[in-house]
């Protein structure tokens, strides 16, 4: 049963990865239009989707149960400006073919999250960890010197994520109910820019063709469906395994950069490539240490954190 139940929450895994991993496939077809219309209708279709799901599992008591806590709404609040951010900046890297950038972005998450652990949670690091985090350091002052400025699609995925993850961490929310009111606080923004760009003659919710717009509904349920997956997967799996297969969001999206958008990759951004690889490396080392020294410590559900990186 244990060995069944490990083998179905690796498959979980790999879904939900996968399904990250290829987003700028997904992503680049709706290139031609402006990233803030695509995030707006996403906000729209997500928030449809997981009311649905809510429904089916009849989970509204959750929701309801966070709507009586104003602390928990405004954290929720911030949450959804946080990842509001991230879709947005990733929306524009792939549309403007800067998806090398956004999956430095998403490597740099885990150690952003040490980072935070130390000056926020006042979380003690041990040597391996400070040497990863001197790594990324190294990294980023690499890219600015080979780019002559800051590298701020993956500081800015990497910082909204990393600070997005803080935030859900202080909150006692399931996925799901967390999902769908993040999404309803995207709302009215969504509704003031469609209602400023109608006021110019230009509709962000209709008059698309009909391939466009299945693609736009498509959006909501892929913000949905592979949370579900790593959700079920997180419940079934240690954490050195879910610490594993957070890394193949950001490979598939990198491969897909190269291999399939062919992006250039530079000398200089190959190196800063290297030194966080080396110190996810390292970090992953201490990760798997720690657990080790505990191994019968098993991975709750989790608040959308490393589930939905973009």
């Amino acid at each position: 049963m244990n060995a069944n139940r490990q083998r179905a929450g690796v498959a979980f895994g790999l879904l939900a990865y996968g399904i990250w991993g290829f987003f700028p496939l997904y992503f680049r077809q709706l290139a031609q239009i402006s990233p803030m219309d695509v995030l707006s209708n996403r906000a729209v279709w997500a928030c449809v989707f997981v009311g649905l799901l809510l429904t089916l599992r009849r989970q509204w008591h959750n929701v309801a149960a966070v709507c009586r806590s104003w602390r928990q709404l405004l954290m929720l609040t911030i949450a959804a400006l946080l990842i509001g951010s991230n879709w947005l900046v990733f929306l524009w890297a792939v549309a403007n073919q800067q998806v090398v950038a956004s999956s430095l972005g998403y490597f740099l998450t885990p150690l952003v999250n040490v980072l935070l652990g130390l000056l926020v949670l006042k979380e003690k690091l041990n040597r391996l960890e400070w040497l990863s985090v001197a790594l990324a350091l190294v990294a980023m002052a690499n890219e600015i010197v080979a780019i002559g400025s800051l590298p701020w699609i993956s500081l800015i995925l990497a910082g909204t994520f990393g600070t997005y993850g803080l935030v859900r961490k202080q909150l006692p929310v399931d996925a799901l109910s967390g999902l769908w009111l993040e999404t309803v606080a995207m709302l009215p923004v969504c509704a003031l820019y469609a209602w400023w760009q109608a006021a110019n003659g230009h509709p962000v919710f209709t008059g698309r063709d009909l391939a466009t717009t299945c693609l736009l509904i498509g959006a909501g349920a892929l913000t949905a469906l592979p949370l579900l997956a790593f959700a079920a997967a997180a419940r079934r799996l240690d954490l050195a395994t879910v610490g594993m297969l957070m890394y193949i969001n950001p490979t598939l999206q990198f491969v897909t950069a190269i291999w399939l958008f062919g992006e250039p990759l530079r000398s200089a951004q190959l190196f800063s490539f290297g030194l966080i690889w080396l110190g996810l490396l390292v970090f992953s080392a201490s990760a798997w240490s720690r657990y080790r020294r505990h191994p019968g410590r098993s991975t709750p559900e989790p608040a959308p954190v490393c589930s939905r990186p973009s």
